[in-house]
């Protein structure tokens, strides 16, 4: 499947930029943004559920542009999965295969078919709204699948769904998602959720491509600072905060927290540079401390493990950082200037926190 120079106009008003995407069959690509940058949009326009003002489609050697929704040979799962709640788990996935004209017989084989890979037929003849969160998403996905589509496009389908169960439903779909005959688009906000289902990711800004590739490469090497903040970097500085940086030029500093060494206020056998415990709470995986670094007027946060710092940390102790070289980037801004000088904010003083 790709898309190439797609663009879409609300009332003159541009929503998607001239965007190109291209996913080979047996890849998945996660589309990631802010609320408003496009990504339903450009779903939208992949499935021909609404038209492009410029631009083409092609799904599987053929441009689909000018095709209805019914004939491009794509399937959908939506957030809220959109099934017939009066209808039971096999007759909502065959639904697809009798508006296809399928045959009784072909169609009862091909539910049969994903009854069994998608570990439903206990539930078969169940009305799906007295179906779980997990188990609505997997018939959704089985109808999606039925008519044997070249492109699959999802949006959002794990969002309705509490953390544990979206994690253990994402590592199911990226099993089920590459398989070799079809090429998936995934919109999520979640980079976590992307970064397990998807082989390549695209983060749309404002209607435009801002970056796009692996998660790792996104996450190590953010193209500026407004990405940095968005794949979950809590140390980036712009504006005036870079100033009191230790480093020379750039727009903006992203500090990497995984390589600064927490030390006991009393512990100078290393440089190292003065800081206040501002706050300690627990996360996921470990600690974070909201520490203030006088010396170069800002503030940070340090994430990791609790036998990585000094014992009997409390709020309010003072400690030594190590920071090196290493893990400070400078990065372009995320606005231009003018764009900046015009948004009425002040120069923040301290990193976004996230």
């Amino acid at each position: 499947m790709r898309a190439e120079g797609l663009s879409r106009r609300y009332n003159g008003v541009a929503v998607l930029h001239d965007l190109d995407l291209a996913v080979e069959a047996g890849g998945v690509t996660a589309v990631l943004g802010p609320s408003g940058s496009g990504k339903s949009t450009l779903l939208r326009l992949i499935a021909g559920l609404e038209p492009n003002d410029d631009g083409s489609v092609w799904v599987a050697g053929r441009d689909v542009t000018r095709l209805s929704a019914h004939r491009r040979g794509v399937g959908l799962v939506f957030q809220d999965h959109a099934l017939f709640p009066h209808l039971d788990v096999r007759a909502n996935i065959a639904f697809g295969l009798v508006e296809a004209g399928w045959s009784r017989a072909r169609q009862q084989e091909r539910v049969e078919e994903l009854l069994r890979d998608l570990g439903l037929e206990l539930l078969a003849a169940r009305r799906v709204d007295a179906l779980s969160g997990g188990e609505r998403q997997r018939v959704a996905l089985a109808r999606a699948l039925a008519p044997r589509p070249a492109v699959l496009l999802l949006d959002e389908p794990l969002a309705s769904l509490d953390r544990a169960l979206r994690e253990r439903l994402a590592e199911d779909l990226e099993a089920r998602l590459h398989q070799s005959d079809l090429a998936s688009v995934l919109v999520t906000h979640d980079l976590d959720e992307a970064a397990t289902v998807a082989d390549q990711l695209l983060l749309l800004r404002a209607g435009r491509s801002v970056q796009r590739g692996p998660a790792e490469a996104l996450v190590r090497d953010p193209v500026d600072a407004w990405v940095a903040r968005f794949v979950g970097h809590p140390n980036v500085y712009e504006g005036a905060a870079v100033a009191g940086l230790p480093l020379e030029g750039g727009e903006a500093a992203w500090l990497r927290d995984d390589l600064v060494e927490v030390l006991s206020a009393d512990d100078r056998h290393t440089p190292s540079v003065e800081a206040r415990l501002l706050r300690l709470r627990p996360q996921r995986g470990g600690l974070r401390l909201d520490i203030e670094v006088p010396a170069w007027d800002v503030r940070m946060v340090w994430r990791g493990a609790t036998r990585e710092l000094p014992a009997g940390l409390r709020s309010g102790d003072m400690l030594r950082l190590v920071v090196p070289t290493a893990a400070w980037r400078r990065l372009p801004n995320a606005l231009p200037p003018d764009a900046e000088a015009n948004s009425g904010r002040a120069a923040p003083r301290e990193a976004a926190q996230t």
